[in-house]
């Protein structure tokens, strides 16, 4: 099957660090190296480096980009300026959730990132959607990613750069050189941590001279790969949402505390109604964060109770390595969604009782 799987531009050198693979959004992905914990915890105190080339890029193009991208997003677009990058989402016309991504202005054009698994969904469901002088272009097989995060981020990056990336302000971004190459740097991640991300072409010897590049910049700060495995938990320990676990066609922003980025203040755009309609009559649910009582762990699916009643269930769980238990976000009843309602975890027949708690588990600067 892995002949079928595409690969990114720095799968030799994953290879070579005796990466373990597994199918991922189409790709030949490596979801650890020495072990989730120990990359988990290097994130969090030190610095990681993620090849994250299976993330879809699709540039927007034209002078109606701006309107156009008002009228699919759920997020206020107009509030971009060059430079700037954006959290937001693109609705169906019932309020489901056809994907969440980042909105980059990149000065005379957009670039929307998108979750690897629906690349070839979105695409098509943007060009549906089409009006005016638009142009998509599909960038994905173009693009490289690499994401460094942790909190010596920063000081791995510097020496690769005359650019003044101490100056560069959360969820920003900047074009230049580092590392010898033009590139996308922008202040971004899925950690919760001080990182960056860079997006350059993905030609596999110049992927691998970058990888090298700052793995040995970043080698006084115990720098080491990280693979999908350690990045699930650690943007669960932030709370973050994970398309096709936390939300879907099958929610909607607003029952997914995703309430935040959908401006429905900001002019019509798809799923609008329905978004409005939900907001007047309530949310039948709402995804809440808990922590286990007891050593076990939370996993997708998994029903959620109280007094022996079905509230809910599991939309992501793992075992939190800051906070030494599991965790994990499910959707319950309003009435079960406040912090510190008990509730139960349904598993393997056995109700693991569990606490409702505030997002994000963890604090970071």
């Amino acid at each position: 099957m892995a002949d079928t799987l595409k690969h990114t531009a720095l799968f030799e050198v994953h290879k070579e660090l005796g990466a373990k693979f597994v199918s991922f959004g189409g790709y030949e992905m490596p979801v650890q190296y020495s072990g989730i914990i120990g990359e988990h915890r290097l994130v969090r105190n030190a610095v990681g480096v993620f090849d994250v080339s299976h993330m879809g890029e699709v540039e927007v193009k034209g002078r109606d980009s701006l309107a156009f991208l008002q009228s699919v997003l759920t997020n206020d677009v107009s509030r971009l300026t060059p430079g700037r990058v954006q959290y937001s989402a693109m609705c169906y016309e019932d309020g489901g959730i056809v994907d969440d991504l980042l909105v980059y202005h990149l000065g005379d054009h957009y670039m929307l990132v998108i979750n690897a698994s629906n690349v070839g969904k979105d695409f098509a469901w943007l060009q549906e959607h089409v009006r005016g002088d638009v142009v998509l272009d599909d960038r994905t097989e173009e693009t490289a990613l690499l994401a460094v995060q942790g909190p010596r981020s920063l000081e791995t990056l510097r020496s690769l750069t005359k650019l003044n990336l101490a100056s560069l302000e959360y969820y920003h971004s900047v074009h230049g050189e580092l590392g010898g190459m033009e590139m996308i740097i922008s202040r971004t991640g899925y950690t919760g941590e001080l990182g960056y991300e860079l997006y350059f072409p993905s030609e596999p010897s110049l992927a691998s001279a970058l990888w090298h590049h700052i793995m040995e910049a970043g080698a006084p700060y115990g720098i080491g790969p990280v693979g999908l495995g350690a990045r699930d938990t650690l943007r669960l320990e932030m709370g973050f949402c994970l398309y096709g676990h936390d939300i879907d066609a099958t929610t909607n922003p607003l029952e997914a505390g995703l309430g935040w980025i959908t401006k429905l203040d900001k002019g019509p755009f798809v799923g609008r109604d329905a978004l409005l309609a939900v907001k007047r009559q309530g949310v039948r649910r709402r995804l809440a964060g808990f922590t286990l009582r007891e050593k076990a762990f939370p996993r997708h699916g998994y029903l959620l109770s109280a007094a022996d009643h079905e509230i809910g269930f599991v939309t992501s769980g793992t075992f939190s390595p800051v906070l030494g238990q599991g965790i994990g976000m499910g959707y319950v009843l309003p009435g079960h969604a406040k912090t510190g309602t008990e509730i139960c975890v349904v598993i393997r027949d056995r109700q693991i009782p569990a606490t409702i708690v505030p997002l994000p588990f963890i604090s970071r600067q």
